[in-house]
């Protein structure tokens, strides 16, 4: 697959404009029960006006223009109208706070602002630097600002079609790094088409196909399957209103493709178990007369009835969780990928799936394990280097151009990749045993009523669990009778995945959180990621006291 050969994004949205201006593309809920459509003509239209609006600022060609937005139509319609102008979008995430908003805008050098929906906008704002130019989009916040659509509908639409080059910047994405401050990974056009294409290959997604845009278009994963997917195969997206619409949302869509993170899939079981049973459902499912009619009840119920890809990323999922959803007719299968590669690095193909493997390479995508266990990917979708940072860069690369992913892993006998854990996350207790912690999050976080878990005990003689209660039991920690409850049932559980593990990982205790971890209060990345530096300096002083009290369950 030679990248001059991928239609690059707009080359496709030209080709759509032309095809297919009157087929529906993206639905956009407005709140109130009120929606807003766009046809391919319309959205090019809208996009044209913008690009024009972008042009007459005579801006230096290529400058970086900055989307600080929750996904909506008009994300994407901005994203096109840069492109277009012949400039480079700086994807914002929404979660932000004010000092990483400040640092991604100045540090990319970024020229004009777009400021879209946004829960986080009061506390927020205060990094936007003096003197930037901002552009308030349709559901924006209120603001000063000049308005999208009074922008628009003074333009001059921009006329014919902008030419981009392969190896030009499309964008700068900046990771949410667990550790010091983001870096911004530059992606060229030709990266982003060749992992679309590649997308292509393996789910075959066309022009009849439905996805529901909902985690962040400022994270490359949405940006590659939502956005660039939909640019190469043509299918209408829709996009969520909030949290509490999501299954309305997801039930207006009816997607035929749908990729979500392990704790939805989670959420959904869990929707699925409060409303029937879950040994009743089990045994519904084994009767043949009743199986299928079980089944489209419950998928129909979660939106999923027409769902022929259905993925799950960003953390390993539970075995069980995946049986769960097999015997439901739906096979969940997992991939994985980087910021650094345009998340173009692996997935599970459909009937050839190894539970707990996150699949095989895309096309003309290279793995390899080093010889201190590192997966290492060369892959077409790949960064050309983090911007202004070349030190980095050079750190991040074999000297034969692998990117060094700073995760361990293996590979069984028919290319599948498994991921054991990060590099640096290893830990030694004071008995000089190594422990890896993730394998042993991915089993606690099984409890339906753990929210978040961090494995830690360096120096200890043993390794333990910080645990965060979900919402729902911590409802029930108000009660002595339902702290007992909880306490029991995480010890039960705790207990289960210790005869699991080799002696030197088994638990010594569970340390019970009293405060979320949050993207806002700094202890989650915007891609929901542990900052474990951040939970470890955080709780640090207090893990003696923990040990000393020989606990099984200590409420911190």
């Amino acid at each position: 697959m030679h990248d001059k050969a991928s239609a690059l994004a707009l080359d496709n949205a030209y080709k759509w404009e032309a095809e297919r201006a009157n087929d529906l593309w993206l639905t956009q809920p407005l709140g109130g029960g009120e929606i807003k459509t766009f046809t391919w003509g319309e959205a090019m239209a809208e996009a044209r006006k913008m690009a024009g609006h972008l042009q007459s600022l005579d801006l230096p060609a290529g400058s970086h223009i900055a989307i600080f937005s929750k996904n909506t139509a008009w994300w994407i319609i901005a994203d096109l109208a840069i492109w277009m102008a012949g400039h480079t979008s700086i994807p914002v995430f929404p979660t932000l706070t004010s000092d990483t908003v400040r640092y991604t805008l100045e540090h990319s050098e970024t020229k004009l602002l777009f400021v879209g929906k946004l829960d986080v906008w009061d506390e927020a704002k205060a990094g936007v630097p003096e003197g930037l130019d901002c552009i308030a989009m349709p559901l924006s916040p209120k603001t000063d600002y000049p308005q999208w659509d009074d922008l628009v509908g003074a333009a001059t639409p921009m006329e014919g079609t902008t030419e981009r080059t392969h190896e030009e910047t499309a964008t700068i994405v900046y990771t949410s790094g667990s550790t010091g401050n983001p870096k911004g990974a530059m992606i060229n056009f030709g990266a982003m088409a060749i992992a679309a294409e590649g997308l292509s290959e393996v789910v075959h997604p066309d022009a009849s196909d439905r996805m529901l845009s909902y985690l962040p278009l400022s994270h490359v994963f949405e940006r590659w399957v939502v956005e660039m997917g939909s640019l190469h195969s043509g299918y209408q997206l829709f996009f969520a209103e909030s949290l509490d619409t999501f299954a309305k949302d997801l039930r207006r869509a009816r997607p035929t493709l749908f990729v979500s993170v392990p704790r939805l899939w989670q959420k959904f079981q869990q929707g699925v178990h409060a409303k029937m049973n879950p040994g009743k459902l089990s045994l519904f499912l084994k009767i043949p007369i009743l199986k299928g009619i079980v089944r489209k009840k419950v998928l129909s119920a979660l939106g999923l009835e027409e769902c022929r890809f259905a993925g799950s990323g960003s953390a390993p999922i539970p075995a069980d969780l995946i049986h769960w959803y097999r015997n439901l007719g739906l096979e969940l299968l997992e991939g994985y990928g980087m910021t650094e590669n345009f998340c173009y690095s692996h997935v599970s193909r459909p009937g050839h799936t190894r539970v707990g493997y996150v699949g095989n390479a895309y096309p003309a995508v290279e793995t390899r394990i080093s010889e201190a266990g590192e997966i290492q990917i060369k892959s077409p979708g790949m960064m050309s280097g983090y911007y202004k940072e070349p030190e980095k860069t050079a750190e991040t690369f074999t000297e034969d151009g692998f990117l060094k992913t700073g995760d361990r892993g293996e590979i069984d006998g028919e290319g599948r990749l498994r991921i054991t854990g990060r590099v640096k996350e290893l830990f030694k207790t004071s008995k000089g045993k190594y422990v890896a912690p993730a394998p042993i999050e991915n089993k606690i976080q099984t409890h339906p009523d753990i929210e978040s878990v961090c494995v830690t005990g360096s120096g200890h003689p043993a390794p333990h669990a910080l645990i965060v209660p979900s919402p729902e039991a911590r409802k029930k920690l108000s009660s002595d009778e339902g702290k007992a409850e909880f306490a029991e049932s995480v010890q039960q559980h705790v207990m289960q995945i210790n005869s699991t593990l080799d002696h030197h990982e088994q638990l010594g205790f569970v340390a019970v959180m009293s405060e979320d971890w949050t993207i806002e209060n700094g202890f989650l990345t915007p891609t929901m990621k542990l900052k474990r530096a951040v939970i470890e300096d955080t709780y640090g002083s207090q893990m003696d006291s923990w040990y000393a009290k020989k606990e099984k369950v200590v409420w911190v």
